[in-house]
């Protein structure tokens, strides 16, 4: 069932990049679906398996990457359908902007188009969209390997500075040709060089992105403008370690010599030794000190929904704009009280939100402030 909403409502803040229109065909469990939340702020609400996450799914699929799941690009095809695709108007600082983007069958990649134009790859749409998100997953984000916290980091610094999409991949791909070339015995000494330079050097751009992420942060954090506890943030990596005590420069000749040093190793174990693909994201209680990992589950997600408030005025406080925020299953681990602390501070802070929960009762604080939708069974109803 396809469903167009167009009333006449409030026009979201100027500073708030929001999604104007959504359509979808063959996405998840979504034959073709159409909405036009008209930048408010999305409640979507119904049973478990109705289909609400695979929305905000979609949405999150307007960012770089594989969206809030990190699923491949055929997953996400309709059993049955696909492959899926996509289309939005999203308003932000630069106007409206034509979003389609789509699994290409033939190549097992993602297409991106800008106002009708191709785009390169989906990092382009850092440049265009900035959006942040929390999933149930996340939840345990604190106990949680450590990748799972440099992939949070990362969408955080993306958000704020896009050209860490960027670097980002440029990093990742030199790190895998060095290990496809150890691995298979091609060590030529100057091929080697030549590749471990260029990795030293993105490697050290992604970890200077990201201490200024925490540094930014870390400000955001200490003029709360909420009621949430502020949580402490640092970095654990060598990579950030060098770049405290000197420049840049001196960082990355440090890394490549690193990677020289450790050749040998990394041949037999695969990856490299050393290198911001390895640094960590410490967080702890403001209040107590207590690492974040060791609070009560409660505690844990009031100190993610703080970093997230703060991330979003960091990139009003950059960029000029909210990102789009996106809350799946939000409600879960907070009581009454705190639930209505979030609803204020996010009405307070004006950002287009999607959020999900099996009852609207959940979301009483929102009401009259966002469009609630019924997700059931793939089709979606607005609330009477």
């Amino acid at each position: 069932m396809a469903l167009s909403l167009v009333r006449a409502e409030p026009a979201p803040p100027a500073d708030a990049l929001a999604v104007g229109r959504l359509r979808l065909r063959d996405f998840r469990n979504y034959a073709t679906l159409g909405l036009e939340p008209a930048g408010l702020p999305v409640v979507l609400h119904g049973s478990n398996g109705a289909g609400k996450t695979n929305l905000l799914e979609a949405v999150s699929m307007l960012a770089p990457g594989r969206g809030l799941r990190g699923a491949r690009l055929a997953e996400m095809d309709r059993h049955g359908g696909g492959p899926w695709s996509l289309t939005a108007l999203v308003t932000g600082r630069e106007g409206p902007l034509e979003i389609a983007t789509a699994r290409d069958a033939a190549s097992e990649r993602r297409t991106v188009r800008l106002e009708g134009g191709s785009a390169r790859s989906s990092a382009s749409l850092a440049r265009h969209v900035g959006m942040v998100w929390l999933t149930p997953a996340q939840d345990r984000l604190f106990q949680d390997a450590p990748s799972a916290r440099r992939r949070f980091l990362d969408r955080l610094v993306v958000t704020v500075t896009p050209e860490h999409a960027r670097q980002l991949g440029a990093y990742e791909r030199a790190l895998r040709e060095r290990s496809l070339m150890l691995r298979e015995g091609r060590a030529d000494p100057a091929w080697l060089a030549a590749i471990e330079t260029r990795l030293a050097a993105a490697g050290v751009a992604v970890a200077a992105a990201r201490r200024d992420l925490v540094a930014g942060l870390a400000r955001a954090l200490a003029e709360p403008q909420d009621a949430f506890p502020a949580p402490l943030l640092a970095l654990a990596g060598e990579v950030e370690g060098w770049l405290a005590e000197g420049p840049a420069l001196a960082a990355e000749q440090r890394l490549a010599e690193a990677l020289k040093a450790s050749r040998g190793l990394d041949a037999q174990t695969g990856g490299a030794a050393v290198g911001p693909h390895r640094t960590d994201l410490a967080v702890r209680d403001g209040e107590t000190g207590t690492a974040a990992a060791q609070c009560s589950t409660g505690r844990q997600k009031a100190l993610l929904l703080s970093i997230v408030l703060a991330e979003a005025r960091l990139r009003r406080e950059r960029l000029g704009e909210l990102p789009v925020m996106l809350l799946d299953e939000v409600a879960a681990h907070l009581d009454q009280q705190r639930r209505g602390e979030l609803f204020e501070a996010l009405h307070t802070l004006g950002a287009q939100c999607w959020l999900t929960g099996t009852e609207p009762s959940l979301f009483t604080g929102l009401r009259r402030r966002a469009r609630f939708l019924h997700v059931h069974e793939a089709t979606v109803d607005h609330d009477d």
